[in-house]
């Protein structure tokens, strides 16, 4: 009878064992859309490729096309991994609190975790202001976009009194798909003005220090001297980098540790991951997010 015991133990064992393993034969990162794919892979490719070595195990980057692709792959346990924004980690939240886990955030030159919602425009417009964006035509990036999005559809219609129908401050308000494509909107003419996202330190002609407009600099998409800063949010929480909870707890903590040390170990990668000059990533909870998450849940309400 023991010996039948030992032996179901030792099967029971094997088998978590054997579950465990089979949860880590894979790891996959998501990453937002906030540049093109291929620009995404690019910049994430050094992170996969120490994610891999350190768990072992074939590690892969998804780029859905738009954020509800992440949120949604996090959500169902597709992607382990992803820097979100603060409106999406709220959307994730939101639909399962128990989805994933927040573990770093990327903090700029100054130590501050903020960054900005930049209004842009084509300096030839002669467009300075979201006074002079009257009428026109306004481009947001993704619905589930922070910056692109959540705060300037609540903190513009607060200083220009309307909503952000259409007509009813700007002409048309229409969705470009992402941060790389409203600044490419905007250089071309396909909309007046835009948003885009910044932590608003450092010098405009670089794109500032990081963010969607360094990234376009660095890929040679736009001139700064081409545009003009018409407006800027308040100061907004960075979005968070998120682990899907289900994963070994032994895995979280390794990867967790490899983007701490990242900045430290390669600022060429860290520069490519966090779009731009920064401090490096630092520990942060879900705490910090409350205020978003009340803002996205009234909102939907």
């Amino acid at each position: 009878m023991l010996r039948k015991l030992l032996l179901a133990a030792t099967a029971v064992a094997a088998m978590s064992v054997g579950a465990t393993a089979q949860e880590i034969t894979e790891f996959r990162i998501g990453v937002l859309g906030g540049e093109n794919a291929q620009d995404r892979l690019a910049s994430n490719e050094c992170l996969r490729s120490y994610v891999q070595d350190l768990l072992g195990v074939e590690t892969k980057i998804f780029t859905p096309a738009d954020y509800d692709g992440v949120i949604q792959g996090l959500l169902g346990g597709s992607i382990d991994l992803a820097w979100l924004g603060a409106s999406g980690y709220a959307k994730t939240y939101l639909t399962d609190p128990e989805a994933v886990d927040v573990v770093l955030v990327k903090t700029n030159l100054d130590g501050s975790f903020s960054y900005h919602s930049i209004g842009f425009a084509r300096k030839d417009s002669g467009i300075t202001s979201l006074a002079d964006m009257k009428g026109k035509k306004f481009g947001f990036g993704d619905p589930n976009s922070t910056s692109g999005y959540l705060i300037p559809s609540i903190e513009i219609p607060q200083q220009t009194g309307a909503s952000m129908e259409n007509g009813a401050y700007f002409g048309e308000v229409v969705f470009t798909g992402g941060h790389e494509q409203t600044i490419v909107a905007v250089k071309n003419g396909d909309v007046d003005g835009g948003v885009t996202w910044a932590d608003g330190q450092g010098e405009w002609i670089d794109g500032y220090n990081s963010g969607a407009l360094r990234k376009a600099v660095d890929a040679g998409l736009v001139d700064m001297n081409d545009l003009v800063e018409i407006w800027r949010s308040k100061p907004i929480p960075e979005g968070p980098v998120v682990l899907r909870r289900a994963l070994p707890a032994d895995v979280k903590e390794k990867v967790t540790q490899l983007l701490k040390d990242l900045h430290g170990k390669d600022p060429e990668c860290a520069y490519n991951v966090a779009a731009g000059e920064t401090a490096g990533f630092a520990p942060i909870t879900h705490d910090a997010y409350e205020s978003i998450i009340a803002v996205r849940k009234a909102k939907s309400n």
